[in-house]
């Protein structure tokens, strides 16, 4: 049985908006969770560019998955829960722009502020602690969550691969929220939402996927974690 699989709520009557969702771990999350049955509404700043992306992803998931596309600010106005999927360089500006619309909503952060110089990948230092402290400073009528941080994009854009075998680790300050996260999580077959503290250790989280980079490219995997004795 999946962790805390009783407890958590029912999550597959939710619209989820995907911020980002035309880049690869974005498009890989939106595809996973229609795979699952998940309504999804990919957003950019072109709905053009977003309505594309959309239909690329309901064919790979088999041509009936209820994924569709709109700009940043429809994506953000029109969902129950926003997943945060960008680069970090316009992590601050996006979610500013996005205060309002994103009111009340429970927003899911995802990004890792990452540098990349010669000696491979490094966490980098965010004033407000992670990029998921950021997002709950910025929207402070938002309610911010931190997961996905260690999910493989290419696994999650394979449709080969059906089952993901990790753990997500989801941070946040409201647990009714968290669960919500850990649910959505548990929708992918393989994948545990997994409790793991306040925003403010958020960013051990977010570093750490240097560390999987890093593995990734020495013992060319797609390394994910998993908990034990939870």
């Amino acid at each position: 049985m999946a962790l805390d699989a009783i407890s958590l709520p029912d999550v597959s009557g939710l619209t989820v908006g995907i911020l980002g969702g035309t880049g690869d771990q974005g498009r890989g999350l939106a595809y996973r969770l229609a795979r699952a049955g998940q309504r999804i509404v990919i957003g950019s700043r072109s709905a053009e560019r977003a309505n594309a992306s959309a239909a690329e992803i309901r064919e790979l998931a088999g041509g009936s998955a209820d994924v569709t596309g709109a700009d940043n600010a429809a994506v953000a106005a029109g969902s129950d829960v926003v997943i945060v999927a960008v680069p970090w360089d316009g992590h601050g500006d996006l979610l500013t722009s996005l205060r309002e619309p994103l009111a009340g909503k429970l927003v899911v952060d995802c990004v890792n502020p990452l540098g990349f110089d010669k000696q491979g990948p490094y966490a980098l230092r965010v004033p407000e602690g992670s990029a998921a402290e950021q997002a709950a400073g910025l929207l402070p009528d938002s309610t911010v969550c931190a997961a996905f941080h260690h999910v493989s994009a290419s696994l999650l854009a394979d449709p080969e691969v059906d089952a993901m075998q990790l753990d997500v680790l989801v941070l946040g300050e409201d647990r009714e929220k968290v669960a919500v996260v850990q649910a959505l999580a548990n929708r992918i077959p393989g994948m545990r939402g997994v409790y793991a503290g306040r925003l403010r250790n958020a960013h051990q989280v977010e570093a750490f996927t240097a560390n999987l980079i890093a593995i990734n490219k020495r013992y060319k995997s797609h390394a994910g974690i998993r908990v034990t004795d939870v």
